[in-house]
């Protein structure tokens, strides 16, 4: 678990994303979902990760399983948009994704080694 938290923390500093900043510009947020994301440093801090997470899976699974975490990505915005600005609902959808994700990244872990 170590592991994972520290190649966060390495790709977070790679790609130039502050701590405080959503995966996305929040001077550029268009829907209610974005705005409340932007809003709640909770749920800014959940989108980072989370964002983060599903980036490194993408690169480390075969392609067939790229897609279907692509696919679920995509579900998953839609439900996370249903959410709206009710906070408590956002983060229930958030805590929801990465823990599927989380479940990739130990998989990757497995078949180590790294």
């Amino acid at each position: 678990m170590k592991i994972q938290h520290c190649l966060i923390l390495i790709c977070l500093g790679c790609t130039g994303v502050s701590a405080n900043a959503a995966s996305f510009d929040c001077h550029k947020a268009k829907t209610v979902t974005e705005h409340a994301v932007c809003d709640h440093r909770d749920l800014n801090d959940a989108d980072v990760k989370m964002a983060t997470t599903y980036n490194i899976i993408k690169r480390l699974v075969p392609m067939g399983t790229r897609g279907a975490i692509q696919d679920q990505q995509v579900k998953w915005l839609k439900m996370r948009d249903q959410c709206q600005d009710n906070a408590s609902c956002l983060t229930d959808v958030y805590k929801m994704r990465q823990q599927k994700l989380d479940l990739y990244m130990n998989r990757v872990y497995q078949q180590g080694p790294f």
